[in-house]
């Protein structure tokens, strides 16, 4: 008979999570017999004995990683026993490629990959020259690069600088598209060549055959990968003909395009004729290619060396099925859909092709996988850093831009530390303990007459990253980052939902919100209209219950702290559970801190804690039960710019790092807070882990503030860089003047104001004719009776004046 704790365990199926899913651990009963140590083989014996020794190593490094050390100077780092190359590329002088102004699918995530090149040319001893002439960019500081030429990247202008500063060598794969065709057609005309310059990284024939699209067909056809059938042509009537080999629906690609310009679906010879003209306006070059549209769309990141050491660093799954262009695209970090198979069929099929087409840096591989079955289609390749690329490096916290201009200097992985952990090397793949989500972020409103739908053409001008231990809890909280109106989750109105959901727009993730929260749309029936995969929508059907849950609570007061915990836990907001039980945000908040439920802050340290880190990467969960920091010390906290959008993008980023660096040079601590009410934007320069002491990978709130400050002991912040919709929501949780329309920083300084003249003179009567009867204060415009109107102190004494005035 088995033990009653053999049957206790029984029941149980230990677990781990791989690849987003969850796999089995074979189980045995436990008894006495088997807890003796005789049940276990010498094999067994020897393997656990090795890794207590491991366990051991590592808690001596974690010890070693305590102790301050001084940053190293170029020559030491050169001389250094861990860090010597085997094969330096012999070069004095590099000059590197801009993306130059921002544009649709090219923003600032080149401006990062560009400044962490130039850190890497400066930390080895080599002379940079950059051209870019978007002065609001970071790269473009005098102390980054030696000289900076604010001059177009064009074969004209690049030439006069080459003659001019005589440079060695020169990075094509840090200046996006822009970058790219400037490499292709320099090589064409012979300039690399004349002028004794070497391509540094991956080679421009590779660049030439990941864009071309006959020769990439060819070049995947000569290692058996599949692709979609396709034919490249030149011509409407080639096109014509091809499709009608191809077979309709197809569609339609431009070589040497950014951001999908000149793509898109035609499912007739009227379309296509269309569709082919204006591309070939735009590229001489197109492919005709079988539609996969329903398909899932998933991405690997991979970096190669040029002694062939290759690992992926991330891959990551389109939240919405193939047929959108990945930049509009909700995309989640490491997939969650993918089987253990699936997974390693993709990864190997990647490390398979960069090795084919002799990348060396970093490359980005993109994949249709049928959705039922093991068949895949290779979309794209792009043999340079891309949009892709800043989401993994800052989801993964591996230094990717960092770590293919070393590779492109002539180191190998196996010999670059990670530059994060400090006690393994760059030819480690990560490994994450948390899911990343990333939205797009469309300002389509401020145009008028332009069409709402979204496809394989990018329309997008930002996007955010939002970190949580549940894709609950991370998708809730990118839906507030992209526009601080959302409070999480929810929908919208629609004329017709149906077609909403089957035809995408920049609204998708409303429509899906709707049909499931207003109208009870079925899991399979938004799948059969959306085609977006059932474990996602399982995954919002848990927040959609939560929402309800809170709802039939009845009222905040009835709420239990289980179900406060568990809704905080699923991504859910203080505003958000407040709009559910007809509550304040303020009185949620204070419900929630008398249950002592607090956000957790963790590190983002590459290896899943599995090895020591030394990490700033940080944002907080409430999936934990302890910190991996401590808030000792004191400092100044920086609040980010937000997402990329009409009117704010890169030269907030060029502020925010401004001052990071002065409040270094007084000898403060710097503390980056990204996210929110003005949001932070993933593939931003002033986000890196270099530039500050920490950094929080978080939504900006006026709440998420004050927490940081009260637990970090932060005296002061700056949030002169991220405009100004945060700064008046901070002012509004200070002190405040309703009279004149002032905020304070502290009580004393209202009370001062509040016996000047000005303010004496706008409190008489007769100049605030706009009167507020419950709170009895008089307001000089109306403006400013309406913002009283939603305040917190408003919404309480309307309650007590409404009971006294029936």
């Amino acid at each position: 008979m088995p033990s009653a704790m053999a049957r206790s365990l029984a029941g149980r199926a230990p677990a781990v999570l791989r690849h987003g899913r969850r796999m089995a651990l074979p189980v045995r009963s436990f008894t006495s017999l088997t807890a003796a140590s005789k049940s276990f083989t010498p094999a067994q014996s020897q393997l656990a004995q090795a890794r207590l020794n491991q366990k051991r190593l590592f808690q001596s490094a974690a010890v070693r990683l305590n102790v301050s050390q001084q940053a190293p100077n170029p020559k030491a780092y050169l001389e250094s026993g861990v860090i010597k190359p085997k094969e330096l590329v012999d070069v004095k002088k590099v000059l590197v490629i801009g993306s130059g102004g921002l544009a649709i699918g090219q923003a600032g995530e080149f401006d990062y990959s560009g400044s962490q090149a130039l850190k890497a040319l400066k930390e080895a001893g080599v002379a940079s020259v950059l051209i870019n002439p978007n002065i609001a960019t970071i790269q473009t500081n005098h102390s980054l690069a030696d000289e900076v030429y604010y001059l177009p990247v064009t074969p004209e202008y690049v030439t006069y600088v080459i003659e001019k500063e005589k440079p060695d060598g020169i990075f094509l794969s840090f200046g996006g598209q822009t970058a790219l065709n400037l490499g292709v057609q320099m090589q064409r005309l012979g300039l690399f060549e004349k002028y004794g310059v070497k391509v540094l990284g991956t080679s421009v024939k590779t660049l030439e055959t990941s864009e071309d699209r006959d020769l990439f067909a060819r070049a995947l056809g000569e290692i058996d990968i599949p692709i979609a059938k396709s034919i490249a042509v030149g011509t409407i009537e080639e096109a014509l003909d091809a499709a009608e080999k191809v077979g309709y629906p197809i569609i339609v690609r431009a070589a040497y395009a950014l951001g999908g310009l000149g793509s898109g679906f035609a499912n007739n010879e009227e379309e296509l004729r269309n569709m082919a003209a204006r591309s070939l306006t735009l590229s001489p070059q197109i492919l005709v290619e079988k539609s996969l549209k329903g398909w899932k769309e998933v991405e690997y990141e991979v970096v190669r060396d040029a002694n062939n050491n290759c690992i992926t660093v991330c891959n990551m799954e389109n939240f919405d099925p193939l047929g959108i262009h990945t930049g509009d695209s909700i995309v989640v970090a490491p997939s969650q859909t993918l089987s253990d198979e699936e997974y390693h069929m993709l990864r190997s099929a990647a490390i398979k092709i960069v090795r084919h087409l002799g990348v060396v840096g970093e490359c980005n591989v993109q994949y249709a996988l049928q959705p039922d079955g093991l068949d895949y289609r290779v979309i794209e390749v792009n043999a340079r850093l891309s949009r892709s690329s800043a989401l993994a490096s800052k989801a993964t916290g591996y230094p990717l831009a960092y770590t293919a201009a070393k590779i492109g200097l002539g180191h190998t992985l196996p010999e670059l530390p990670n530059a994060v952990t400090k006690t393994t090397t760059a030819n480690f793949e990560p490994s994450l303990d948390y899911i990343v989500t990333k939205i797009p972020r469309w300002d389509l409103s401020k145009f008028q007459h332009v069409k709402r739908d979204i496809g394989s053409a990018m329309k997008s001008v930002g996007e955010v990253m939002a970190i949580g231990r549940t894709f609950e809890e991370s998708f809730q909280k990118a839906i507030r980052q992209v526009d601080p109106k959302f409070a999480g989750f929810q929908g919208d109105h629609f004329e017709d939902l149906d077609f909403e959901l089957q035809n995408p727009t920049d609204r998708r993730w409303l429509a899906v919100g709707q049909a499931m929260l207003h109208h009870d749309y079925s899991v399979d029936k938004v799948h059969d209209l959306t085609k977006i995969d059932k474990w996602f929508l399982y995954k919002l059907e848990n927040i959609v219950n939560m929402t309800r849950e809170l709802q039939d609570a009845g009222g905040l007061s009835a709420l239990t702290k289980d179900q406060v915990l568990q809704a905080k836990k699923l991504g859910f907001s203080d505003r958000q559970i407040g709009n559910a039980v007809k509550s304040t945000e303020d009185e949620v908040r204070a419900v929630r801190k008398n249950f002592g439920i607090r956000p957790w802050v963790k590190k983002i340290d590459t290896l899943a804690a599995e090895f020591p880190a030394d990490t700033n990467y940080l944002y907080t969960t409430y999936n934990a039960s302890s910190h991996d920091v401590t808030f000792e010390d004191k400092g100044t906290i920086i609040l980010g710019s937000g997402v990329y959008r009409i009117g704010s993008s890169v030269e907030f980023d060029w502020c925010a790092v401004s001052a990071t660096n002065a409040v270094r040079e007084l000898g403060q601590k710097a503390v980056m807070i990204n996210k929110r009410l003005i949001l932070k934007a993933e593939n931003n320069q002033s986000w890196h882990y270099r530039q500050v002491a920490e950094n929080y990978a978080e939504y900006i709130e006026a709440s998420k503030v004050r927490v940081y400050r009260s637990r970090a002991n932060r005296p002061g912040q700056h949030a002169q860089y991220q405009a100004n919709k945060i700064t008046k929501a901070l002012t509004e949780k200070t002190f405040h003047c309703d009279v004149c329309d002032i905020p304070f920083g502290t009580k004393q300084r209202l009370s001062d104001h509040q016996k000047t003249p000005k303010h004496l003179r706008k409190s008489e009567e007769g100049n605030n004719p706009f009167v507020c009867q419950p709170c009895n204060l008089g307001y000089h415009n109306k403006s400013n009776l309406t913002r009283h109107e939603k305040s917190a102190r408003h919404q309480q004494n309307l309650a007590a004046w409404k009971e006294n005035n029936p």
